[in-house]
């Protein structure tokens, strides 16, 4: 269960390996990815759906539609339901070898073709190919970073990234401070700490949305599009 919110986070000293066990644990399905709550994967879709529409059709951005890298993909649902329809390849990174076994040999079969690479580890360690990346979505997957791998990863980010190309930011949103859960090793962040995040990683937020039609009772999510300053 989440501990009460904290002005500070401090990790664990075997943050990473806590949740490591957590996820060898979830089942490599739908349901798994999402915690039993099957329900918010439709309207999760649509939201995301419209905001990564809103972005490609900006004048100002010119957003590329020719590579999205997933990040904390688990078995493919977001690279299936979301990125795949609007890329013509997509990448997982993905720190649950299982995961991504069920992705290629199952849950993602039909459009393997369209899946280059599957890396095996979590964005603590990931560095993405350089300038490969029109998108970089990130979603659920931060709460397991620290701040300061956080910080490290974005910076990693910013080489990824092809020529105008975004990194999207999806993530469960505190109202002040920290929440930490010490069941499965993440920490959910205030609005006002991610944007100072981003910031200090060298970004600034061009857009931001608030996801709807979640259940009463979980955390509010909250979509960023930034671009590196």
């Amino acid at each position: 269960m989440p501990d009460l919110r904290n002005a500070s986070f401090k990790p664990t000293p075997t943050w990473y390996e806590d949740a490591d066990t957590y996820w060898k644990a979830v089942p490599s399905s739908i349901g798994g990815m999402l915690g039993g709550l099957d329900q918010v994967h439709a309207p999760d879709i649509r939201d995301s759906r419209s905001f990564l529409a809103k972005l490609q059709s900006s004048p100002t951005l010119r957003l590329s539609t020719r590579y999205a890298c997933d990040c904390g993909a688990g078995i493919g649902r977001v690279t299936k339901n979301l990125l795949l329809p609007l890329f013509d390849s997509v990448d997982l990174v993905e720190q649950n070898p299982d995961f991504l076994r069920e992705a290629r040999s199952s849950y993602l079969k039909q459009d393997i073709q369209r899946v280059p690479d599957m890396f095996a580890a979590g964005l603590q360690s990931f560095t993405p190919p350089l300038s490969r990346y029109d998108v970089i979505w990130c979603q659920w997957v931060l709460s397991h970073l620290t701040d300061d791998d956080m910080l490290a990863f974005l910076g990693r980010c910013r080489q990824g990234l092809a020529d105008g190309g975004i990194v999207c930011v999806k993530e469960n949103v505190a109202m002040e401070g920290y929440v930490i859960d010490s069941d499965d090793s993440s920490v959910t962040r205030s609005p006002v700490i991610f944007e100072r995040l981003f910031a200090s990683a060298g970004y600034k937020v061009i857009d931001k949305q608030l996801q709807t039609d979640f259940p009463h009772g979980l955390f509010e999510v909250c979509m960023w599009a930034i671009v590196p300053t």
